[in-house]
């Protein structure tokens, strides 16, 4: 009986043509990952370094038809001047006030309470945002 064989000898004819392919699908996947990875990093220094000034609301209290105070949790550097916008809704989700609030050079992490003085009974508030003044 004579031995069959399924495959050619290795080593014999070179390397074959699928694994060339694979080690440069290997090498591409691999740069192409690695500049994903590098962008996805770069987007997100920038998103966060770019937050020159921030702002949270923690509360907000309807203290009368024409009025709401609301809290405001601010945070910044000391050299930089704020300004941060905030809205009042009625029931209906109508607004019924906006201000813009500064915040000075010389606070740096602040908490305040403001008031909203508004056209109608006021039923919520939000923070739009906050940004430097420039």
């Amino acid at each position: 009986m004579a031995a069959v064989r399924e495959a050619l000898p290795e080593g014999r004819y070179g390397r074959s043509a699928d694994a060339r392919a694979d080690r440069t699908l290997k090498i591409v996947g691999a740069i192409l990952g690695a500049g994903l990875l590098a962008l996805i990093a770069w987007f997100g220094y920038d998103y966060i370094a770019g937050q020159d000034v921030s702002g949270r609301m923690t509360g907000f209290k309807v203290v009368a038809d024409n009025a709401v105070e609301v809290r405001l949790e601010v945070t910044k550097d000391k050299g930089t001047t704020g300004v941060c916008t905030v809205r009042t809704l009625d029931e209906y989700h109508g607004e019924v006030g906006r201000k813009d609030f500064t915040f000075g050079e010389r606070q740096g992490d602040t908490v305040e309470v403001v008031t909203v003085r508004t056209t109608a009974r006021a039923t919520s508030a939000e923070l739009i945002g906050c940004e430097p003044v420039r």
